[in-house]
């Protein structure tokens, strides 16, 4: 058997949704030092949708697999839904990662709860401004 599977091949080799996104309303940047990933995950939203996500991430395959699979399962769904986002549903979606890297999919979980995090501190700052 494969150590990775056929999706995580693909999303490692063709990440979807790379990059940043200028005056994001919500960032989130998350690391593990242990084995040296960074991740960092940039939301749009409007009318509490997930309108537009990108992912810049340093680190091994899998963290980028994870970061990839993750922005594709809450692009166009509502913060709600969003913050409802597993690690176990990454790694389903990829039809799995070795034990050893299941903390990859964690870290994606942890990048996508911390943009929502600051959106939320930044709408409740202008709602508090005004």
């Amino acid at each position: 058997m494969a150590l990775y599977s056929d999706k995580v091949m693909d999303h490692f080799r063709n990440p979807r949704n790379v990059g940043s996104i200028e005056n994001a309303d919500g960032i989130g940047e998350v690391g593990n030092a242990r084995c040296g990933d960074i991740m960092k995950i940039y939301l749009k939203i409007d009318d509490d949708i997930v309108t537009d996500v990108k992912f810049e991430t340093f680190g091994c395959g899998s963290a980028i697999a994870s970061s990839s699979m993750a922005t594709e399962l809450i692009k166009g769904k509502p913060l709600s839904e969003v913050a409802q986002l597993s690690n176990k549903a990454v790694t389903e979606a990829l039809d799995g990662l070795p034990p050893h890297k299941l903390h990859c999919s964690v870290l994606a979980e942890e990048a996508i709860q911390a943009a929502i995090d600051d959106y939320h501190k930044k709408t409740e700052a202008i709602v508090q401004q005004n």
